[in-house]
């Protein structure tokens, strides 16, 4: 008998056995399965996680498009203590805002910032129009002492206001005194919380020694 001839007889004997017909079976359900479940993806659940992060993308990057550059110049600001209820972000309050990142307008992150004074677009920036927020980020990362200013190894200036409404956890935060944020009042997501005259001043004062303002 040839080898193709042994080939063939094992291989009819093989289609006989119970065995090799279910593992069969097993496979040819095993490959419809799976054909379905990339349907399903595809025309369903797998298309609402695609358009989950197309939307995503599409929101970071209408944040990133409304992003303004951060204040410049030596105009001294106007820092003066006006929390008001009247539904808009004032001096002295603390918002949620998105912050785009210093070294990339195009990425960033939403967090708490410090309201410290508002001025027309023009003053400290090319960009933007009509009256911007001028703010400080804050962080809940520990970088000052308690009531303390301090200046980390990057050059940042930082400067402890203790806990707020803005943390839920109650975690005490620093405000970065030298980054001075241009946010357009639209682009302010809820209101934080407030600080106090004395917590604002100590800022005020920071502030004013980082820039050199007198």
């Amino acid at each position: 008998m040839s080898l193709v001839s042994r080939l063939t007889s094992l291989l009819r004997s093989a289609a006989r056995s119970p065995a090799v017909r279910r593992g069969a079976r097993s496979l040819s359900r095993a490959a419809v399965q799976a054909v379905k479940e990339q349907r399903s993806d595809t025309s369903g659940h797998g298309a609402g996680r695609a358009a989950g992060k197309a939307a995503g993308r599409a929101a970071a990057g209408a944040d990133s498009a409304r992003a303004l550059a951060d204040r410049r110049g030596a105009t001294p600001l106007t820092l003066e203590y006006a929390p008001r209820q009247d539904g808009h972000p004032d001096p002295g309050e603390v918002v949620w805002a998105w912050v785009p990142y210093e070294e990339d307008l195009s990425q960033g992150k939403d967090r708490p910032v410090l309201v410290i004074a508002e001025e027309p677009a023009a003053t400290g920036g090319s960009d933007g129009t009509g009256e911007v927020l001028v703010a400080l980020m804050l962080t809940s990362r520990d970088r000052a002492d308690v009531g303390e200013v301090t200046t980390d190894q990057h050059g940042a200036t930082w400067v402890d206001i203790g806990s707020g409404e803005w943390d839920r956890e109650g975690r005490a935060s620093e405000v970065r005194a030298d980054r001075l944020l241009r946010l357009a009042p639209g682009e302010v997501r809820r209101a934080g919380g407030r600080l106090d005259r004395a917590r604002y001043d100590r800022v005020s004062a920071a502030v004013r020694t980082v820039h050199g303002w007198r």
